[in-house]
Parts: C-alpha cells; structure tokens; sequence
C-alpha cells in the first residue's frame, strides 16, 4: 500500500566538528527531533563542499571537518517547531527548506514473500 501527503523538508547544513554542549551537533539535532516526535531525520556525512566563506571542508588526517547535512522530513506546523530550536544550536551553517510530497511504502509481511 503507498500513501502521498504533503509535507516539508529541512536541510540543516553545517560542519563535522560543530558542537552543541560538548556534544556533535548532529547528534543533538536528532535527539531534538525524537523529543519533539519529528516524523524523521537522517543525518549524511559529505565527502567534500565549502559555503559562504568559501573554506572548503573536507577529511583531514588531523583535523575533522567534513561537512554534516541533517535532512528532517514532517508537517509544515512541527518543522515550524523546530526550526527555532535548531537556530539557537547552530553557531553557523544553512538551513533550507522545501515543500515535498512524500510516499509511505508500507507491504504486508505475506506480500512481500
């Protein structure tokens, strides 16, 4: 059975090495986004990009920077609730957002054998 629904999309952009009380801001994000029950988040490692500062970030063998994309799917109303949030955690980064459809697959345990 698949369902379409509209919905919204959040991109959070930001650096490996942000932080957010002593912890990678990538984790606090989705642990914001559980409390909050967030439809879902998923959390992609780049292998390379660069910003508005143009500074590229990339895996160094000393350092870690990679760049963090944080992609969170829901309602236009509980991404409005977050996003406030997620502001006050990010000292710098992008964040953007999209309207989307999104299709729920879900097959009963006999249909897909």
């Amino acid at each position: 059975m698949r369902t379409t629904k509209k919905a919204k999309i959040l991109r959070l952009h930001f650096g490996e090495s942000d932080r957010y009380k002593g912890k990678p801001l990538y984790e606090a994000i989705v642990n914001r986004c559980l409390e909050l029950k967030i439809a879902g988040a998923t959390v992609f490692r780049g292998l390379e990009g660069f910003g508005e500062t143009a500074e590229i970030h990339r895996h160094h063998l000393i350092r870690k920077d990679q760049p963090i994309v944080v992609t969170i799917v829901d309602t236009a109303e509980n991404l409005a609730r977050l996003i406030p949030e997620v502001e006050e955690m990010m000292d710098t980064g992008m964040i953007a957002t999209s309207d989307v459809e999104y299709m729920r697959i879900e097959r009963s345990p006999a249909a897909g054998s």
